[in-house]
């Protein structure tokens, strides 16, 4: 009997579960899911880096213990499952946070918890872990949650920057001298619908320099 090879960790198909999700496969600008998340926690860099974070683990952790128990859930039966285990991981980052992050826990409010809705992570647990060894599976999370998190990131800036002068909190504008010569915030910026409208120009921006994901008539 020939023993079969094992594949290494990060061989290059591996590598690709972690790179796609950050270009050619977002879950954001490619699959369009999580766009509610934008909405709600853009506003300012702190709550939507620590949200990032948080669905990253989450869906990292939901896809290496789904995949780990795949050939033990009946079918019948998995969607409570899955949703168990994600309400298990979502009220521990929760608690975490309320414990050593209390300041963002209270500006993140009820968005931690509605995590469990997200529908990145029943996406990935019924399209990948379901069907794949634990490891890939956690690559696959983890590649997908840091996909999320870097939209995420970079519509907070935008907005934090253009509609209150600062990035992380630091007083970005007031400190290199544009309020004395005119500028003043976008107070638009601030507003749930121009997060859709950053979201949506991110994707726009994306799929012109990606010819495979436009669309032919």
């Amino acid at each position: 009997m020939e023993n079969k090879e094992k594949e290494p960790l990060f061989s290059a198909k591996n590598i690709k579960l972690l790179k796609n999700p950050l270009g050619q496969d977002n879950p954001i600008t490619v699959q369009v899911l999580g766009i509610c998340s934008a909405l709600a926690v853009t506003v300012k860099m702190k709550p939507a880096l620590v949200m990032a974070i948080s669905v990253t683990i989450v869906v990292a952790l939901s896809n290496l213990i789904i995949a780990a128990m795949r050939k033990y859930i009946p079918g019948r039966i998995r969607i409570i499952v899955q949703l168990v285990v994600i309400a298990a991981l979502v009220i521990i980052v929760d608690q975490f946070l309320k414990a050593f992050a209390f300041d963002v826990s209270k500006q993140l409010s009820v968005f931690v918890g509605l995590i469990i809705t997200n529908c990145i992570l029943m996406g990935r647990l019924e399209a990948f872990a379901m069907a794949n060894d634990p490891w890939p599976s956690f690559l696959d999370g983890l590649g997908n949650g840091a996909g999320y998190g870097m939209i995420l990131v970079i519509v907070s800036f935008f907005r934090e920057l253009l509609g209150s002068g600062s990035v992380m909190g630091y007083p970005l504008f007031e400190k290199i001298g544009l309020y004395k010569i005119g500028y003043e915030n976008n107070g638009m910026m601030i507003v749930p619908p121009m997060a859709l409208i950053t979201v949506g120009i991110i994707i726009w921006v994306h799929r012109s320099r990606n010819k495979n994901l436009q669309e032919t008539r």
